[in-house]
């Protein structure tokens, strides 16, 4: 019997020929992650054993990406924390505030490369999977343990395979995809399995928009989110790798514990109602809903191709009077590429308010926080009740053309919407 990508990279990294679901493994970690929330515990649990040596310091990166720039004396004392390590013991990737984005900044810089087992201090780890990589997250107990031993335990999870087949409709992205699968399987459907996604619509999406699939791998309780490379793959990584890469991908007559295939031509674009990632709507059924604030940004939805999405809607437009537009490239080089291009020139002068690349509003840490009673249209990855603010506060989760629609009228909207009144304007 063959094996899928998954297992192939968990066997090649534990030395075995072959492993199976519910196999239990020690595993060799190309790459252990944590941030300026969860380093600070790994190390704490690293002094208090006497570890002082980590296993490779060119095999950990430690990035500053959820409460910066710091926002109180206490994320700036974990920020301290993280700084003190670094220099101690001479990690290699370390990224300070306002670099950006873990899970924008490993890929976008190779650090991360398909083929590798990354472990990663922070559920959204998964999304390496989009270039095909074993990726998930792990607590700060584990953390501690992959950077002083560049090992980790795992039980080998079960495979579930989606397939997209057909055309995506205008305005219909990655994100729908991922919140369509969501929407249909709930948030536990995939618990503790591996997420295979494949088709022809797959292989047509960006580099960037499978990451967004593989990002939210984890809302539906998934192990990991994955997407065997191919050519378009190996075009990005190659312009990037820092280290050398091996391409898995399943055999043939691989075992998967259910599979599902949907015809891509017949998606609208998805909002995701509060309080659940699987609570999806078509925006058609979402047009009545009012919004107070507009997120664009977070590891989801914050690189370039992303930011250029939005800005094509809010271009000669303006921000309705009662709504909050925050748009965060998700990371220092979007945010200069998004410059370059004229991109933030068009979110400024539509009335956005442009910040530097922090997670923010996405995990209502700061720069976006909800009131009691307020609502937020976000291209992020999350809506349990206070995620983003108040416990009483209401997030809904869209793709950027939508939110950026949503942002000119006032209310949830279709991008058409915005775009018809262009040309009615412009006529």
């Amino acid at each position: 019997m063959g094996m899928t990508i998954t297992e192939k990279i968990l066997a090649a990294h534990s030395d075995r020929s072959e492993v199976s679901p519910g196999d239990l493994i020690t595993a060799k970690v190309d790459l252990a992650m944590a941030n300026d929330v969860t380093a600070p515990l790994a190390i704490k649990i690293l002094e208090k054993h006497g570890i002082d040596k980590v296993f490779d310091p060119d095999r950990i990166a430690l990035v500053l990406s959820h409460f910066v720039p710091a926002k109180d004396i206490k994320s700036a004392e974990q920020a301290k924390v993280v700084r003190d390590f670094v220099r101690k013991h001479g990690i290699k990737y370390f990224f300070e505030e306002g670099e950006g984005i873990e899970h924008t900044i490993l890929p976008e810089r190779g650090i991360v490369v398909p083929g590798d087992l990354v472990v990663g201090a922070d559920s959204h780890t998964c999304t390496y999977g989009g270039i095909g990589a074993f990726a998930t997250g792990v607590g700060s107990t584990d953390i501690a343990y992959a950077m002083a031993t560049g090992e980790i335990w795992l039980r080998v999870p079960e495979s579930m395979k989606f397939i997209f087949y057909g055309k995506l409709n205008p305005w219909v992205t990655g994100k729908d995809l991922i919140l369509h699968t969501i929407g249909h399987i709930g948030v536990d459907g995939a618990l503790y399995r591996a997420m295979e996604f494949e088709g022809e619509t797959i292989r047509e999406l960006s580099i960037e928009q499978r990451l967004t699939i593989t990002n939210m791998a984890i809302e539906a309780g998934g192990k990991s989110g994955i997407i065997a490379p191919d050519e378009k793959t190996i075009e990005y990584v190659k312009q990037r790798a820092q280290r050398e890469w091996k391409v898995y991908e399943s055999d043939p007559d691989a075992e998967y514990h259910s599979v599902y295939e949907w015809d891509a031509s017949k998606i609208e674009p998805l909002v995701a109602w509060p309080y659940l990632p699987s609570n999806v709507h078509p925006v058609s059924e979402s047009t009545h809903i009012e919004v107070d604030q507009a997120f664009i940004g977070s590891c989801t939805n914050g690189r370039i191709e992303d930011l250029r999405l939005a800005a094509k809607i809010l271009k000669g437009k303006k921000v309705h009077p009662n709504v909050r537009c925050i748009v965060i490239p998700a990371s220092k080089s979007v945010y200069m590429q998004a410059m370059k291009e004229g991109l933030i020139d068009i979110f400024m002068e539509a009335g956005c308010a442009v910040s530097t690349s922090t997670c923010g509003p996405c995990l209502g840490g700061h720069m976006g926080v909800l009131a009691e009673g307020e609502r937020c249209i976000s291209t992020s990855n999350r809506n349990f009740p206070g995620r983003m603010g108040h416990p009483k506060s209401e997030s809904y989760l869209a793709n950027p053309a939508v939110v950026a629609a949503s942002a000119v009228m006032g209310r949830i909207a279709h991008p058409e919407e915005v775009i018809r009144e262009k040309e009615l304007v412009g006529a």
